[in-house]
C-alpha cells in the first residue's frame, strides 16, 4: 500500500512527506531525497554530478558550481533525517571522467560527508565505472528486505522496486495557473525519485515513458516545493 500522510516536523510540516511501499515506512524529503528511517538511509537519484563542467568543454559556459550545489543540498537532507548510510541510485557522475574533474574542495566535500557512513554507488547509464578513488562500495543494484533499489525501474518487475533514471516532473495546472516541478511518482509497488542533480532537466509524468511503470489508475505524484513535498492529486495534471 502507498499513501501520502504530511510528516509534521518542527518548522514545516509538508517538509516530508510519509510514504509505505510494502512494509517500508519512508519519507520523501524536500531536498529530493527519500528516507528509510529503519534503515537510516538516505536514498538519492541522478546527482549527475560535474555535469557543469562537461558542458563547459562543450562550449556552454554554465556557471561551474553545479557539484557544489547539489552536495550541499544533499548535506542538508543528511543533517536533517542523521542517516547513518547514502544509497545513491545511479548517474551519480554525468560521464565516466566527471570524478577526475571534482574540484579539490567539492572532493573534500564529499568525503566528509561519507565520513563515518555507509556510501553505496549504484551503477547507471552515465556512470557504469565508478572510480575507487571517490570512495563507498559500487554495485548494480541494492536489495533491503522485499525492496529493490537500481538505477533503472524494470517494467516487467514484480516485487517493490525504487529507481531513477526518468528525472520525474509534474505541472500542476489549477484555476487557470500552472507550476511545472520535480517530483517523486510511484504505484503501490514502485518510487521512481526526482533527479537530485542541480543541472538536471525533468520529464513530466504524463509522458508515454512513465506508462508502464506507473498506470494512471495507480499513480500517485508528491512534488516539491521551496519549502516542502506536497501530495498531488494526477487528475490535476497537465502535459508540458
Amino acid at each position: 500500500m502507498l499513501t501520502g500522510k504530511p510528516v509534521d516536523t518542527s518548522d514545516d510540516m509538508f517538509r516530508q512527506q510519509r510514504i509505505v511501499l510494502g512494509g517500508a515506512e519512508l519519507s520523501a524529503d524536500v531536498s529530493g531525497a527519500l528516507y528509510w528511517a529503519a534503515e537510516r538511509t538516505l536514498i538519492v537519484a541522478d546527482l549527475h554530478l560535474e555535469k557543469g563542467s562537461w558542458l563547459a568543454e562543450r562550449g556552454q559556459m554554465l556557471p561551474p558550481f553545479d557539484t557544489r550545489e547539489t552536495l550541499l543540498r544533499l548535506a542538508g537532507g543528511l543533517e536533517r533525517t542523521e542517516a547513518s548510510a547514502v544509497i545513491a541510485l545511479g548517474d551519480s557522475f554525468h560521464d565516466r571522467n566527471a570524478a577526475d574533474r571534482l574540484g579539490a574542495d567539492d572532493a573534500r566535500l564529499l568525503r566528509r560527508l561519507q565520513s563515518g557512513r555507509r556510501w553505496t554507488w549504484v551503477t547507471g547509464n552515465h556512470d557504469a565505472t565508478i572510480p575507487a578513488a571517490v570512495g563507498g562500495t559500487v554495485v548494480d543494484a541494492v536489495t533491503i528486505g522485499d525492496v529493490t533499489l537500481r538505477h533503472e525501474p524494470a517494467v516487467a518487475f514484480q516485487g517493490l522496486e525504487i529507481a531513477g533514471h526518468l528525472h520525474p516532473a509534474a505541472r500542476l495546472t489549477r484555476r487557470g495557473q500552472s507550476v511545472r516541478q520535480r517530483c517523486f511518482v510511484g504505484t503501490a509497488r514502485r518510487m521512481i525519485l526526482p533527479a537530485f542533480g542541480a543541472f538536471t532537466g525533468g520529464l513530466n509524468v504524463l509522458d508515454a515513458a512513465f506508462a508502464p511503470l506507473v498506470g494512471a489508475a495507480e499513480m500517485r505524484v508528491w512534488m516539491l516545493g521551496q519549502t516542502g513535498v506536497y501530495p498531488v492529486a494526477p487528475r490535476w495534471l497537465t502535459q508540458g
